[in-house]
C-alpha cells in the first residue's frame, strides 16, 4: 500500500499517546504494513529536558531500525523532533511535562510526535507536537 504523509503522521501520533501495554502489540501491528514504529517515554522540565529528548528521539529510532548511520537520516530525524518540539514549548515552559515520543517511517515518509502532559496544580494540561521530514526511500 501506498502511504502518504498524513498516514504516517497518524501512527506516530497514535505510538505517543499508548500506553506501555499497547506498544508492543502496535508495533507488530505497523511492522505488518509495512510501518516501522518506535516510542519512548520522556519528562521532566521541558527547556532542560530539550537535549535528551532530541537524543532519546535519534537513539530510539536508530535501534528499531527506522534510520540508518548516515548524517542525512540523524539530521532529518533531528529536524523533525525540533520542529514537535517547538509546537509545545509555548504551552509548557517553566512547567514538568511527562508523556512519549513516537515515531514512524515507512519510504520516504518520518514523522515524529511528542505528546505530553503539563502537571499545573490539579489540572493536567495535554500538548501535542509533530514533525515530518521526507528521506530517501531505502526500501
Amino acid at each position: 500500500m501506498k502511504y502518504k504523509s498524513k498516514d504516517i503522521a497518524k501512527v506516530s501520533i497514535v505510538m505517543a499517546m499508548s500506553s506501555r501495554e499497547e506498544e508492543n502489540a502496535l508495533k507488530e501491528s505497523y511492522m505488518k504494513e509495512g510501518i516501522k514504529t518506535a516510542a519512548v517515554d520522556i519528562g521532566g522540565d521541558v527547556v532542560a529536558s530539550i537535549p535528551k529528548i532530541l537524543e532519546r528521539t535519534l537513539v530510539a529510532a536508530k535501534r528499531n531500525g527506522l534510520i540508518s548511520e548516515s548524517h542525512v537520516y540523524e539530521g532529518a530525524i533531528t529536524g523533525a523532533a525540533r520542529e514537535a518540539i517547538d509546537q509545545i514549548l509555548n504551552k509548557s515552559v517553566g512547567f514538568n511535562v511527562g508523556g512519549k515520543i513516537g515515531i514512524a517511517r515507512c519510504q520516504e515518509h518520518l514523522s515524529v510526535c511528542i505528546f505530553v502532559t503539563i502537571g499545573m496544580f490539579r489540572l493536567d494540561e495535554v500538548v501535542i507536537g509533530l514533525g515530518h521530514r521526507a528521506v530517501p526511500n531505502d526500501d
